[in-house]
């Protein structure tokens, strides 16, 4: 009786865990401008009838409504699918959809948040997309559990590239036999996984090849940002792509289960025949085969104590440059890690070489930053990071796994931190919207730690010198992480401010005085942080002006000046990105106090900025604060060159 009830209770929470799974993949996108009078009355008149339209028109339909405000809706349903299942689907899409994003012009949505649900699409925008690929905004779902049990990552990604390949082309080949002409689900046995399931679809007002690039922009996704993850899903406007180990979407009960492809065949075992004539042959096998087989076992021996140390392709080592205990890195385990540090895993490029993504053979994931050949100045970064990291732990701050410096390479390996850098979100109009007032105060007020860090509470005093929004990585939760210290420079603690004749840094951050006399301080910081602070609350970049010769004229405007401008005349409101979306944690006092702020950190005059203790601490106050009174600030041009951004 105990057994039974222990197994009946084990397979309910089994069943009830690929539920949850199940649900993990509910998603949707809120999106555009807020909507007023009757747009939103023409989206409930279009939406209350579309599911039975989706069912009458073949699976797939696409209309609008409206003069001024007029809305465009496409919809569609799982190729296969029962008509009520798919009216099911569209209504609880549409509930979802409503309840999620009640106000904006602008959604869509591939899955719906019941488990039992089939798979549906609702996309509905202000102006019209039909037979258009949109690849933006998109959502991505992993699962939280990761391959760590299958040791042979190198056979799983063959088998899974091959399984994502085969599912694609099949799903971006024209079926023109059914309305939803663009649709493929596989079911692959892989060699250490009974059962892969993988499904794709695209909309059917797209070109084959629009759908293969859609879909493949999917796959790329999702390798990039979760790659080493036990499944997940992808959706854009356009298409959708998602993989697990269980069925999902009832979208498998006539598929087929394939092989994965097999391993290369080892060679041919020799044949020594059973004729008489090779009875000498046999005689020297008997003495030949056993040696053979004494010294495989005494290498093997061998190699499995080798193993014992260097097996995971991980040593601790010691910093070259000053002793420092760190984590070594084998350059094949990287290499492995980041697929032959392939295009499809690049993070990004800077002026010292490429960021990519890697997952280790216990899943865990890192960014991986291989210096570029040969450069003189790559070599430099290269120490100065790996010399101040190893003696720096704050949350705020990016953290350097380790090293790997095996003949011309030089790489470093950091903790992954999934939401890219912070210039991705606040110079997007799509991911802008997603810094609520809320998150843009935590990530200001976390940067200022970080820099307090540096500054004051570590047990060196370090000037970062290059601090901007690509520099601000963002962490699942959205907190920040300073990076790149390449250009950090290390103080002694009685020591205030340096003089260099070689300038590093990126103009339109740079404190006047560094980047016209090659003097630094902590405040050179505190000017960047200032700039960075504006650019969070007005969605603008700091432009080089002379760059920007072409634009219209109100765009020329640099942020300081524009910023200086609005907070004279009191037209506050002008300040404020309109995309971002409002707050009942933040009032707008709150965001007058961080433009007020922001103002004082960009003072021309170094005396009249603040430290960064200062900001913190105006930062937390939740009372009424009383700051000195900003002077007026202008933007500082970059001396003709031909890059704004320099590196020494």
């Amino acid at each position: 009786m105990g057994k039974s009830w222990v197994m009946n209770t084990s397979l309910l929470f089994f069943i009830l865990f690929l539920q949850t799974l199940k649900h993990v993949h509910a998603s949707y996108k809120c999106y555009g401008d807020f909507f007023t009078g009757n747009y939103g009355i023409n989206r409930d008149n279009l939406l209350s009838t579309l599911p039975s339209n989706v069912v009458n028109n073949g699976g797939f339909y696409n209309a609008s409504l409206g003069r001024n405000n007029r809305i465009h809706v496409v919809a569609l349903c799982i190729r296969g699918y029962e008509a009520q299942a798919c009216k099911t689907c569209l209504e609880h899409v549409i509930d979802d959809t409503k309840s999620n994003c009640p106000h904006q012009k602008e959604t869509f949505s591939w899955v719906t948040e019941e488990a039992n649900d089939v798979l549906c699409n609702l996309h509905y925008t202000n102006h019209s997309t039909f037979g258009k690929l949109e690849l933006l905004p998109f959502t991505i779902n992993p699962n939280s559990k990761v391959l760590e049990s299958y040791k042979n990552m190198t056979l799983f990604s063959q088998e899974w590239t091959a399984m994502v390949n085969r599912t694609l082309e099949a799903a971006s080949t024209a079926d023109t036999s059914s309305v939803l002409k663009y649709y493929s689900a596989t079911r692959t046995e892989f060699t250490e996984i009974p059962d892969v399931y993988a499904m794709m679809q695209c909309t059917p007002d797209l070109s084959p090849s629009d759908c293969n690039r859609c879909l493949r922009e999917c796959v790329n996704e999702f390798q990039r940002q979760y790659w080493g993850r036990l499944g997940g899903g992808v959706g854009r406007p356009s298409c959708y792509f998602r993989w697990d180990l269980f069925e999902f979407y009832k979208a498998f009960d006539n598929v087929t289960k394939v092989l994965a492809p097999p391993r290369q065949c080892s060679p041919p075992a020799l044949d020594c025949g059973r004729d008489e004539k090779h009875f000498e042959g046999r005689h020297i096998a008997i003495i030949v085969v056993p040696a053979i087989i004494n010294l495989i076992i005494f290498v093997g021996l061998i190699c499995s104590w080798k193993r014992k140390t260097s097996d995971t392709g991980i040593k601790e080592s010691y910093n070259p440059y000053d002793g420092q205990s760190m984590l070594r890195f084998d350059f094949v385990m990287l290499r492995t890690a980041t697929h032959d540090f392939s295009p499809e895993t690049k993070l990004g490029e800077g002026g010292f070489g490429s960021v990519y993504k890697g997952v280790l053979p216990n899943g865990q994931e890192i960014a991986v930053k291989r210096l570029t050949k040969g450069s003189g100045q790559g070599d430099m970064e290269f120490r100065n990071e790996v010399l101040l990291l190893t003696r720096l732990q704050h949350r705020n701050l990016v953290k350097l796994l380790g090293f790997c410096n095996e003949g011309d390479e030089e790489i470093l390996v950091y903790e992954f931190v999934p939401n890219s850098s912070l210039d991705h979100f606040i110079f997007d109009e799509h991911k802008r919207c997603l810094l609520t007032w809320d998150v843009r105060y935590r990530i200001i007020e976390g940067v200022a730690r970080g820099l307090l860090y540096l500054h004051e509470d570590s047990q060196l005093r370090i000037i970062h010198r290059d601090l901007k929004a690509s520099n601000i990585l963002l962490d699942a939760e959205m907190k920040p992480k300073v990076a790149d210290f390449g250009m950090a420079r290390l103080f002694n603690m009685d020591q205030t401010r340096g003089q260099t004749s070689r300038v590093v840094g990126t103009y339109g951050y740079m404190a006047p005085e560094y980047a016209t006399y090659g003097q630094f301080s902590a405040k050179s910081d505190v000017y960047s942080f200032g700039i960075m602070l504006l650019e969070m609350i007005s969605g603008r970049r700091n432009k080089n002006l002379k760059e920007e010769e072409g634009e219209e004229e109100e765009e020329q405007e640099g942020l300081l000046d524009f910023v200086w401008k609005k907070w004279s005349e009191g037209k506050y409101a002008e300040m404020i990105d309109p995309l971002a979306a409002p707050s009942t944690n933040i009032s707008v006092d709150q965001v007058m106090k961080l433009i007020h702020i922001g103002l004082l950190c960009v003072q021309e005059d170094v005396f009249k900025r603040p430290t960064i203790s200062s900001v913190l601490i105006w930062l937390e106050s939740h009372a009424a604060t009383t700051m000195p009174v900003p002077t007026p600030v202008t933007f500082l041009t970059a001396p003709s060159s031909p890059s704004s951004s320099l590196h020494g």
